[in-house]
């Protein structure tokens, strides 16, 4: 019998072979290895991002005070001794303020300098005074030690966000303000307190004054007519193209638009919110109102789109042995599928919703760029959301603004972050696995 060789070539394939593996295996390390670095740089970065915010914005949540010994002269408040509300709210009360620093430090005694040491003091000191007399006036004729907001400038210094060490020419606080400054240190006099005032204010041009607490309620506002628009809408649309509307050339025009609405730039939005709601229709300027209108738009596709793909989610045999007891297709849809889908409805609301909320460009163009010191008390009333305020402190020329801007970035972040756990958290208590 004749003995079959083997060619060559066939002799040398498994070290091909071998080779070829080790290569494929080696590139798939490599692969592996690239996509690990990128989670880390990626990490990375956040982390850089997270704590550039909070070390300039972690000092807005404290709030420098003075004590000062104020003399409520019964003499100058109420001369006739009426206590009459009238004429105790006319009272100049900054004056007793102003006597108060002059008592601390006799030895100033020119104008210039007397004008600079009341400006240790923030503005609205007088409206303190005046509010503890209306509310207790049994104090006139008495002397109280009241702590007051110190100045933007003297809060920054004192915080350490102006250092002393550069020259006098180059930073906003005088040597003579230090040394101020510093004998009311000595004294005990000047104190860090909570600034529960940063949540509970609206915004002013003092820094020291300036809070979210409008900015806020105008976000509440805001969404709360966005979600009331877009939920019913973008769920009953998504229902009706994908479990009623006929596949022809129409829906299919109508799902390509939606598609293509997804990725619109926002500020397109807000040119419609101008054109339509203000300019046509004359909705008021600067309303929650008109912009849960204009965010709403923006929404509907995000809320569509993940309607659409919980629906598809939806195993085909719900649908077939509902109908096969008798159902109807409305029956099937609103009974069985809608509820099965309704987590992931949720889920892709809530992430539009965060989406929304984040927002400045459409809310710019309709007016809520506007500088609203009251807090909006419903929906017609002239309001700002979070990140409008973020944009205008921004560009604030004061230096303690900028702490200001990094607070109400960690508060927006934070709404954002709890807005993506309760999405996922929704998901996870209410997903079925087929």
């Amino acid at each position: 019998m004749t003995e079959i060789t083997a060619p060559a070539a066939a002799v040398k394939r498994p070290d091909l072979t071998g080779k070829r593996i080790a290569k494929r295996y080696a590139a798939e390390r490599r692969f592996r290895a690239y996509g690990l670095i990128a989670i880390l740089l990626a990490i990375a970065m956040l982390a850089l991002l997270v704590v550039s915010i909070v070390s300039k914005g972690y000092s807005a949540f404290v709030q420098t005070y003075v004590d000062l010994e104020i003399h409520f002269d019964a003499a100058e408040i109420d001369p006739q001794g009426t206590r009459d509300p009238a004429t105790l709210s006319a009272f100049n009360y900054q004056s007793l303020v102003n006597q108060a620093l002059y008592d601390r430090f006799p030895e100033v005694s020119g104008r210039s300098e007397r004008r600079t040491l009341r400006g240790l003091v923030s503005g609205n000191a007088g409206f303190v005074l005046r509010s503890m007399v209306l509310e207790n006036p049994a104090i006139i004729g008495s002397r109280q030690t009241v702590s007051f907001k110190s100045s933007d400038d003297f809060d920054t210094f004192f915080k350490g966000d102006i250092s002393r060490d550069v020259a006098e020419g180059d930073r906003r606080i005088k040597d003579v303000e230090i040394a101020w400054i510093d004998a009311l240190d000595a004294s005990g006099q000047i104190e860090l307190r909570f600034n529960s005032s940063f949540f509970t204010t609206g915004d002013s041009r003092e820094p020291e004054q300036a809070g979210i607490w409008g900015a806020v309620v105008g976000s509440f506002l805001t969404l709360t007519v966005t979600l009331a628009l877009s939920f019913p809408i973008g769920v009953l649309a998504a229902v009706y193209l994908e479990e009623f509307a006929p596949k022809n050339r129409l829906t299919d025009l109508i799902e390509v638009n939606i598609n293509n609405l997804a990725a619109v730039p926002s500020i397109v939005f807000g040119l419609l919110g101008l054109a339509v709601f203000l300019n046509f229709f004359g909705l008021p300027r600067s309303a929650p109102l008109v912009g849960g209108m204009v965010l709403a738009l923006m929404t509907l596709p995000t809320i569509i789109i993940a309607a659409r793909a919980a629906l598809k989610a939806v195993p085909p045999s719900i649908r077939e042995a509902a109908l096969g007891i008798g159902a109807s297709r409305l029956q099937t849809v609103m009974q069985h599928v809608l509820p099965l889908a309704m987590p992931g409805i949720l889920t892709g609301t809530i992430i539009g919703m965060a989406q929304a909320l984040g927002e400045t460009a459409p809310l710019l163009m309709i007016g809520m760029v506007a500088f609203i010191v009251d807090i909006p008390g419903g929906f017609t009333d002239p309001a700002t959301v979070l990140p409008v305020q973020i944009y205008l402190w921004a560009d604030a020329p004061e230096r303690a603004f900028l702490a200001k801007t990094s607070a109400a970035i960690m508060v927006l972040l934070a709404f954002l972050i709890v807005m993506n756990a309760l999405a996922v958290l929704l998901r996870r208590r209410f997903e079925r696995r087929w």
